[in-house]
């Protein structure tokens, strides 16, 4: 006869708990996709948009400006280039304070 080996009770405890821990994050998951369901892919796509603007004009302004300045005061270096990489530097900026904001308010919602 076959002999059937039970597994040790501190075994079978330590698999109950690794369980009720994955239920417990599995319905703080669904709570908390319930308190954002406004939230649908455009949200998604509207951050995105954001932080497209807000890198694209601080860049476009600059090249401008350059371009400007370039026209206006010619020299040995192109104001151009330097008022880009200045504009883009300046929108990524930009771009990590919305981002922030944005992620404050969602950790903010969430810790209610």
């Amino acid at each position: 006869m076959v002999e059937i080996k039970r597994t040790p009770e501190t075994r079978r405890q330590k698999i109950a708990d690794r369980f009720a821990e994955q239920m417990a994050r599995k319905e703080a998951l669904r709570l908390r996709g319930l308190r954002h369901k406004g939230e649908t892919v455009w949200f998604g796509l509207g951050m995105f948009g954001i932080v497209g603007w807000a890198v694209a004009i601080p860049s476009l302004v600059g090249v401008a400006l350059g371009l400007w300045i370039d026209r206006t005061w010619p020299s040995q270096y192109s104001w151009a280039l330097m008022f880009l990489i200045a504009g883009v530097i300046v929108g990524c900026i930009n771009a990590a304070y919305w981002v922030k904001k944005v992620r404050s308010k969602i950790i903010e919602d969430d810790d209610e």
